[in-house]
């Protein structure tokens, strides 16, 4: 992780933010820039169902920070199933979202650059494929298709052109039907997590 946030920093060192990992600090700025760029109507969707409870997928929760260290972005993945396998296994992926910018630092690139972070990251840790509820025509120039999540579906109402896939490994989502399931670790007491 390290390597990657260092790439970035190193990338965007004239810019006026910087991309970091995710810190216990962080909960309560994460929330309000959440509340400010997507509204009280992100609780309804139903990636959150497939988050609720859980933690994000080790390694894969960044935030941008302006040069004085406020947050102004923020992304984060969740480990979940992606269906079955031809032969009746469950598809281990990743579930992204939300991706948020703060409104005051729109079109800055902070966006582009946590997209950018968390897919190296995810496949520097060896995953397999990233799944995301989103705008196709942003989305694209990461390489996300709704073709690639065809045979998949969110447990619960979603536009099926808007649910998107890519693959981090050539061929991992071929032959995967079925409802995306949370897999990730719960949150808690320690005690509760070691069976999920």
């Amino acid at each position: 992780m390290a390597t990657v946030l260092d790439s970035v920093r190193a990338f965007f060192a004239q810019s006026a933010f910087a991309i970091d990992s995710e810190n216990a600090g962080d909960v309560v700025a994460r929330e309000r820039l959440l509340d400010r760029a997507m509204g009280e109507g992100r609780f309804r969707k139903s990636s959150e169902k497939l988050r609720h409870g859980r933690v994000p997928a080790e390694g894969l929760a960044l935030v941008a920070r302006d040069r004085d260290g406020h947050m102004i972005g923020t992304v984060r993945l969740w480990n979940v199933e992606a269906g079955i396998d031809a032969s009746g296994a469950p598809v281990p992926a990743l579930l992204l979202g939300p991706l948020a910018v703060d409104p005051d630092h729109e079109g800055k690139g902070i966006g582009s650059a946590l997209m950018r972070a968390a897919l190296t990251e995810a496949r520097n840790l060896g995953h397999g494929a990233v799944l995301l509820v989103g705008d196709a025509p942003y989305y694209e120039r990461f390489g996300f298709f709704a073709e690639k999540a065809c045979h998949l579906v969110m447990p619960g109402p979603f536009e099926r052109h808007r649910f998107l896939a890519l693959e981090l490994k050539e061929g991992w989502l071929e032959g995967t039907a079925g409802v995306l399931v949370a897999s990730g670790r719960r949150l808690g007491r320690p005690e509760f997590n070691k069976a999920a």
